[in-house]
């Protein structure tokens, strides 16, 4: 079983010109690295977003760790996230804390 998938999964932000992400399929297995690269407006971010539950697809299926993101309750979303290791693009550390403090949990 994959610890990340995505079955035939779409995302439609409201008066969009077209889809963010169309018809994905994905599988990540444990202990596999993952880059996600591609063009500005790709759809990486909303991809990303989709697999922290920031936000919702408007179809399809995501599985992480086993657990349908649709099911999962609200009250369980930090904890999900907090599960995931991912690398920021932009710089939003900290000036006033030193690296270990400002990426420290």
């Amino acid at each position: 079983m994959a610890l990340i998938s995505m079955e035939h999964v779409s995302k439609i932000y409201p008066n969009a010109t077209r889809p963010a992400l169309q018809d994905i399929d994905l599988q990540i297995n444990r202990g596999e690295f993952v880059f996600l690269v591609g063009a500005s407006g790709s759809g990486k971010t909303s991809l990303l977003r989709l697999l922290l539950r920031e936000e919702e697809a408007t179809s399809g299926e995501i599985r992480v760790g086993g657990y349908d993101l649709r099911r999962l309750p609200n009250r369980q979303v930090p904890q999900h996230r907090r599960s995931l290791g991912m690398a920021i693009q932009d710089s939003t550390l900290l000036n006033h804390k030193q690296a270990w403090h400002d990426v420290a949990p």
